[in-house]
Protein backbone atom coordinates (compact mmCIF):
# COMPACT_ATOMS: atom_id res chain seq x y z
CA UNK A 1 0.00 0.00 0.00
CA UNK A 2 1.31 3.60 -0.83
CA UNK A 3 2.76 5.03 2.40
CA UNK A 4 0.65 7.67 3.55
CA UNK A 5 3.06 10.86 3.31
CA UNK A 6 3.27 9.78 -0.30
CA UNK A 7 -0.25 10.92 -1.40
CA UNK A 8 -1.82 14.03 -2.09
CA UNK A 9 -4.09 16.16 0.88
CA UNK A 10 -7.20 14.36 -0.70
CA UNK A 11 -5.92 10.84 -0.10
CA UNK A 12 -4.87 11.21 3.13
CA UNK A 13 -7.95 13.18 4.12
CA UNK A 14 -10.22 9.73 2.41
CA UNK A 15 -8.13 7.45 4.74
CA UNK A 16 -8.35 9.56 7.85
CA UNK A 17 -12.17 10.33 7.59
CA UNK A 18 -12.39 6.16 7.57
CA UNK A 19 -10.62 5.75 10.37
CA UNK A 20 -12.63 8.32 11.63
CA UNK A 21 -15.82 6.36 10.96
CA UNK A 22 -14.18 3.40 12.56
CA UNK A 23 -13.08 5.07 15.62
CA UNK A 24 -17.03 6.73 16.18
CA UNK A 25 -17.78 3.22 17.20
CA UNK A 26 -15.89 3.86 20.39
CA UNK A 27 -18.46 6.11 21.26
CA UNK A 28 -21.32 3.90 19.87
CA UNK A 29 -21.66 6.61 17.01
CA UNK A 30 -22.51 4.52 13.86
CA UNK A 31 -23.89 5.80 10.09
CA UNK A 32 -22.45 9.64 10.47
CA UNK A 33 -21.79 12.06 8.22
CA UNK A 34 -18.03 13.29 8.36
CA UNK A 35 -17.06 16.49 6.70
CA UNK A 36 -13.15 17.38 6.86
CA UNK A 37 -13.09 20.85 8.38
CA UNK A 38 -9.09 21.35 9.22
CA UNK A 39 -6.38 19.01 8.35
CA UNK A 40 -2.45 21.01 9.58
CA UNK A 41 -1.39 18.91 12.70
CA UNK A 42 -4.52 16.69 13.35
CA UNK A 43 -7.43 16.41 11.35
CA UNK A 44 -10.56 17.61 12.78
CA UNK A 45 -14.08 16.64 11.26
CA UNK A 46 -17.05 18.09 11.84
CA UNK A 47 -19.68 15.21 12.57
CA UNK A 48 -23.33 15.13 12.22
CA UNK A 49 -24.82 11.84 13.54
CA UNK A 50 -28.92 11.30 14.69
CA UNK A 51 -29.22 14.93 15.11
CA UNK A 52 -26.22 15.88 17.09
CA UNK A 53 -23.21 17.25 15.72
CA UNK A 54 -19.67 17.20 17.20
CA UNK A 55 -16.29 17.62 16.84
CA UNK A 56 -13.44 14.89 15.86
CA UNK A 57 -10.06 15.24 16.19
CA UNK A 58 -7.66 12.48 14.69
CA UNK A 59 -3.98 13.25 15.82
CA UNK A 60 -1.21 13.45 13.78
CA UNK A 61 0.94 9.86 14.33
CA UNK A 62 3.70 10.16 17.22
CA UNK A 63 3.20 13.65 18.16
CA UNK A 64 2.42 13.16 21.91
CA UNK A 65 2.34 10.37 24.00
CA UNK A 66 -0.82 9.17 25.47
CA UNK A 67 0.37 10.65 29.21
CA UNK A 68 0.73 13.71 27.08
CA UNK A 69 -2.40 13.65 25.72
CA UNK A 70 -4.79 12.84 28.53
CA UNK A 71 -2.80 15.81 30.33
CA UNK A 72 -3.83 18.00 27.68
CA UNK A 73 -7.47 17.45 28.29
CA UNK A 74 -6.73 17.43 31.79
CA UNK A 75 -5.97 21.09 31.42
CA UNK A 76 -8.84 21.67 29.53
CA UNK A 77 -11.32 20.08 31.61
CA UNK A 78 -9.57 22.49 34.63
CA UNK A 79 -9.63 25.61 32.36
CA UNK A 80 -13.56 24.82 32.03
CA UNK A 81 -14.12 24.48 35.76
CA UNK A 82 -12.53 27.79 36.34
CA UNK A 83 -15.10 29.71 34.02
CA UNK A 84 -12.74 29.85 31.00
CA UNK A 85 -14.60 29.15 27.34
CA UNK A 86 -12.87 26.07 25.78
CA UNK A 87 -14.22 22.96 24.05
CA UNK A 88 -16.06 20.42 25.95
CA UNK A 89 -14.53 16.55 25.61
CA UNK A 90 -16.97 13.69 25.07
CA UNK A 91 -15.73 10.65 26.94
CA UNK A 92 -15.84 7.69 24.56
CA UNK A 93 -18.16 5.11 25.85
CA UNK A 94 -15.75 3.40 28.31
CA UNK A 95 -15.34 6.79 29.86
CA UNK A 96 -12.03 7.27 28.19
CA UNK A 97 -11.58 10.91 27.47
CA UNK A 98 -9.29 9.64 24.18
CA UNK A 99 -8.82 6.80 22.24
CA UNK A 100 -6.10 4.66 19.98
CA UNK A 101 -6.97 3.46 16.66
CA UNK A 102 -5.05 1.75 13.86
CA UNK A 103 -6.84 2.91 10.95
CA UNK A 104 -5.85 0.67 7.67
CA UNK A 105 -2.84 2.68 5.62
CA UNK A 106 -2.26 4.57 8.39
CA UNK A 107 1.40 5.78 9.44
CA UNK A 108 0.40 4.02 12.99
CA UNK A 109 -1.71 3.79 15.82
CA UNK A 110 -3.56 7.21 16.11
CA UNK A 111 -4.70 9.16 19.13
CA UNK A 112 -8.38 10.11 18.57
CA UNK A 113 -10.99 12.49 20.64
CA UNK A 114 -14.48 14.11 20.67
CA UNK A 115 -15.51 17.15 21.56
CA UNK A 116 -18.79 18.88 21.49
CA UNK A 117 -19.27 21.10 18.67
CA UNK A 118 -18.89 25.18 18.66
CA UNK A 119 -20.47 27.76 16.67
CA UNK A 120 -18.92 30.74 15.52
CA UNK A 121 -16.37 31.71 13.13
CA UNK A 122 -12.83 32.01 13.55
CA UNK A 123 -11.02 35.13 14.14
CA UNK A 124 -8.83 34.63 11.54
CA UNK A 125 -6.29 32.92 9.87
CA UNK A 126 -2.55 32.59 9.32
CA UNK A 127 -3.05 33.20 5.94
CA UNK A 128 -5.92 35.32 5.63
CA UNK A 129 -5.19 37.51 8.62
CA UNK A 130 -7.50 38.76 10.88
CA UNK A 131 -11.20 38.81 9.96
CA UNK A 132 -12.21 41.92 10.60
CA UNK A 133 -9.84 44.81 11.12
CA UNK A 134 -12.39 47.17 12.16
CA UNK A 135 -12.43 45.36 15.45
CA UNK A 136 -8.93 45.31 15.91
CA UNK A 137 -8.50 46.77 19.38
CA UNK A 138 -11.52 45.37 20.86
CA UNK A 139 -10.47 42.23 19.61
CA UNK A 140 -7.51 42.09 20.81
CA UNK A 141 -7.95 43.51 24.46
CA UNK A 142 -10.76 40.41 24.58
CA UNK A 143 -7.41 38.26 23.41
CA UNK A 144 -5.32 39.82 26.21
CA UNK A 145 -8.07 39.74 28.73
CA UNK A 146 -8.96 36.11 27.64
CA UNK A 147 -5.06 35.22 27.59
CA UNK A 148 -4.53 36.86 31.20
CA UNK A 149 -7.34 34.55 32.86
CA UNK A 150 -5.75 31.54 31.55
CA UNK A 151 -2.54 31.78 32.80
CA UNK A 152 -4.39 32.89 36.13
CA UNK A 153 -5.37 29.47 36.47
CA UNK A 154 -2.25 28.09 35.42
CA UNK A 155 -0.58 29.24 38.07
CA UNK A 156 -2.58 28.39 40.53
CA UNK A 157 -3.66 24.61 39.64
CA UNK A 158 -2.57 21.86 41.47
CA UNK A 159 -0.59 19.73 38.66
CA UNK A 160 -2.33 15.94 38.56
CA UNK A 161 -0.37 12.97 39.33
CA UNK A 162 1.17 11.70 36.29
CA UNK A 163 0.70 15.38 34.53
CA UNK A 164 3.64 15.64 32.03
CA UNK A 165 3.95 18.24 28.46
CA UNK A 166 6.55 19.55 26.72
CA UNK A 167 8.42 22.99 27.81
CA UNK A 168 8.68 26.40 25.43
CA UNK A 169 12.02 26.86 26.99
CA UNK A 170 15.30 27.56 26.31
CA UNK A 171 15.87 23.87 25.20
CA UNK A 172 12.58 23.74 23.72
CA UNK A 173 13.08 26.70 21.46
CA UNK A 174 16.31 26.97 20.82
CA UNK A 175 18.57 24.31 22.58
CA UNK A 176 20.25 21.60 20.38
CA UNK A 177 17.12 19.31 19.62
CA UNK A 178 13.96 22.17 19.56
CA UNK A 179 10.55 20.58 20.80
CA UNK A 180 9.33 21.60 16.65
CA UNK A 181 12.83 20.40 15.03
CA UNK A 182 16.38 22.11 13.97
CA UNK A 183 15.13 24.94 12.28
CA UNK A 184 18.28 25.72 11.29
CA UNK A 185 18.64 22.71 8.74
CA UNK A 186 15.82 23.98 6.74
CA UNK A 187 16.58 23.07 2.85
CA UNK A 188 14.80 26.18 1.60
CA UNK A 189 17.63 28.06 3.71
CA UNK A 190 20.81 29.52 1.44
CA UNK A 191 23.47 29.45 3.21
CA UNK A 192 23.55 33.17 4.09
CA UNK A 193 20.24 32.69 5.76
CA UNK A 194 21.44 29.15 7.36
CA UNK A 195 24.05 31.17 9.21
CA UNK A 196 21.79 33.57 10.49
CA UNK A 197 19.59 30.98 11.79
CA UNK A 198 22.45 30.03 13.63
CA UNK A 199 23.48 33.26 14.59
CA UNK A 200 20.60 34.15 16.03
CA UNK A 201 19.37 30.69 17.76
CA UNK A 202 23.22 31.04 19.66
CA UNK A 203 21.57 34.79 21.19
CA UNK A 204 18.12 33.37 21.74
CA UNK A 205 19.07 30.47 23.27
CA UNK A 206 22.00 32.03 25.51
CA UNK A 207 19.56 34.50 26.70
CA UNK A 208 16.28 32.98 27.25
CA UNK A 209 18.73 30.71 29.42
CA UNK A 210 18.80 33.88 31.96
CA UNK A 211 15.22 34.74 32.31
CA UNK A 212 14.14 33.18 35.52
CA UNK A 213 10.61 30.41 35.23
CA UNK A 214 8.44 32.13 38.12
CA UNK A 215 5.09 31.78 38.91
CA UNK A 216 4.51 35.76 37.49
CA UNK A 217 6.31 34.81 34.09
CA UNK A 218 5.95 31.00 33.29
CA UNK A 219 3.33 28.45 33.50
CA UNK A 220 1.03 26.57 31.54
CA UNK A 221 0.28 28.17 28.40
CA UNK A 222 -1.81 27.57 25.74
CA UNK A 223 0.92 28.14 23.26
CA UNK A 224 -1.06 28.06 20.17
CA UNK A 225 -3.10 31.53 20.55
CA UNK A 226 -3.71 32.18 16.79
CA UNK A 227 -6.13 34.16 14.98
CA UNK A 228 -7.85 30.69 13.75
CA UNK A 229 -7.95 29.14 17.38
CA UNK A 230 -10.01 31.91 18.51
CA UNK A 231 -14.01 31.40 17.73
CA UNK A 232 -16.66 33.98 17.31
CA UNK A 233 -19.78 33.87 18.93
CA UNK A 234 -21.71 37.41 19.24
CA UNK A 235 -19.51 38.89 21.99
CA UNK A 236 -18.14 35.73 23.18
CA UNK A 237 -14.62 34.20 22.13
CA UNK A 238 -13.64 30.48 22.81
CA UNK A 239 -10.05 29.44 22.85
CA UNK A 240 -9.93 25.78 20.96
CA UNK A 241 -7.01 23.38 19.81
CA UNK A 242 -4.66 23.06 23.04
CA UNK A 243 -2.74 20.70 20.88
CA UNK A 244 0.97 22.47 21.12
CA UNK A 245 -0.22 23.50 25.58
CA UNK A 246 3.44 23.25 27.33
CA UNK A 247 4.95 24.96 30.10
CA UNK A 248 6.11 28.15 29.00
CA UNK A 249 6.75 32.05 29.63
CA UNK A 250 3.89 33.95 29.06
CA UNK A 251 5.36 36.70 26.94
CA UNK A 252 5.82 33.74 24.32
CA UNK A 253 2.15 33.47 24.46
CA UNK A 254 1.67 37.11 23.85
CA UNK A 255 3.83 37.17 21.14
CA UNK A 256 1.68 34.29 19.38
CA UNK A 257 -1.21 36.30 19.38
CA UNK A 258 1.03 38.85 17.52
CA UNK A 259 3.06 37.01 15.30
CA UNK A 260 1.37 36.68 12.19
CA UNK A 261 0.14 40.56 11.87
CA UNK A 262 3.62 41.76 12.24
CA UNK A 263 3.96 44.27 9.33
CA UNK A 264 0.05 45.24 9.49
CA UNK A 265 -0.85 48.63 9.68
CA UNK A 266 -2.53 47.86 12.71
CA UNK A 267 0.07 45.87 14.42
CA UNK A 268 0.45 48.82 16.70
CA UNK A 269 -3.11 49.36 17.89
CA UNK A 270 -3.38 45.49 18.22
CA UNK A 271 -0.41 45.11 20.74
CA UNK A 272 -1.03 47.68 23.01
CA UNK A 273 -4.82 46.83 23.42
CA UNK A 274 -3.38 42.94 23.60
CA UNK A 275 -1.18 44.57 26.75
CA UNK A 276 -3.99 46.54 28.01
CA UNK A 277 -6.64 43.49 28.05
CA UNK A 278 -3.85 41.56 30.08
CA UNK A 279 -2.93 44.14 32.60
CA UNK A 280 -6.83 44.29 33.00
CA UNK A 281 -6.67 40.30 34.70
CA UNK A 282 -2.74 40.41 35.38
CA UNK A 283 0.33 42.09 36.37
CA UNK A 284 2.92 43.02 33.65
CA UNK A 285 5.50 45.13 34.16
CA UNK A 286 7.22 46.92 31.44
CA UNK A 287 10.56 45.35 32.08
CA UNK A 288 9.16 42.05 31.09
CA UNK A 289 7.87 43.92 27.63
CA UNK A 290 10.89 44.63 26.55
CA UNK A 291 11.85 41.47 26.02
CA UNK A 292 9.03 40.98 23.75
CA UNK A 293 11.35 41.24 20.38
CA UNK A 294 13.38 38.19 21.94
CA UNK A 295 9.88 36.02 22.15
CA UNK A 296 9.59 37.28 18.34
CA UNK A 297 12.91 35.74 16.83
CA UNK A 298 12.19 32.81 19.65
CA UNK A 299 8.61 32.08 17.72
CA UNK A 300 9.62 32.90 14.24
CA UNK A 301 12.39 30.23 15.00
CA UNK A 302 9.72 27.39 16.02
CA UNK A 303 7.96 28.33 12.18
CA UNK A 304 10.77 27.46 10.88
CA UNK A 305 11.29 24.24 12.65
CA UNK A 306 7.49 23.46 12.06
CA UNK A 307 7.52 23.62 8.56
CA UNK A 308 11.13 21.81 8.50
CA UNK A 309 9.76 18.45 10.26
CA UNK A 310 6.27 18.68 8.00
CA UNK A 311 8.02 19.32 5.04
CA UNK A 312 5.83 17.14 3.30
CA UNK A 313 2.46 18.59 4.14
CA UNK A 314 0.88 21.05 1.92
CA UNK A 315 0.79 23.42 4.37
CA UNK A 316 4.57 23.62 5.01
CA UNK A 317 4.81 23.54 1.02
CA UNK A 318 2.99 26.73 0.97
CA UNK A 319 3.94 29.02 3.98
CA UNK A 320 7.90 27.61 3.78
CA UNK A 321 9.29 31.10 1.89
CA UNK A 322 7.14 33.10 3.67
CA UNK A 323 8.11 31.95 7.39
CA UNK A 324 12.09 31.84 6.15
CA UNK A 325 11.80 35.18 5.33
CA UNK A 326 10.03 36.56 7.96
CA UNK A 327 12.20 34.59 10.67
CA UNK A 328 15.47 35.92 8.86
CA UNK A 329 14.29 39.05 9.08
CA UNK A 330 13.68 38.92 12.77
CA UNK A 331 17.18 37.64 13.30
CA UNK A 332 18.80 40.08 11.25
CA UNK A 333 16.93 43.14 13.49
CA UNK A 334 17.59 41.61 16.08
CA UNK A 335 21.18 41.16 16.15
CA UNK A 336 22.09 44.30 14.59
CA UNK A 337 20.47 45.98 17.74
Amino acid sequence: MTDFFELDVPSQAQRLEAAGHEALQRWNMTDCDLHLIKYRENAVFRVDCAGLRRALRLHRCGYHSDAELLSELQWMQALGDAGITVPTIVPAASGELFVTHAGKGLPGDIQVDLFEWIDGEQLGSVEEGIADEASVVTTYRIIGELAAKVHNQAVSWQLPPGFVRHAWDADGLAGERPFWGKFWEIEAASDAERDLLLRGRDVVFSELSQIAKSPGTYSMIHADFALENIMVEGDQLRLIDFDDAGFGWHLFELVTSLYFILGESYFEQAKDALIEGYRAHRQLPDEQLELLPLFFLARGFTYIGWVHTRHETETAKELTPVLLEAACELAENYLSK
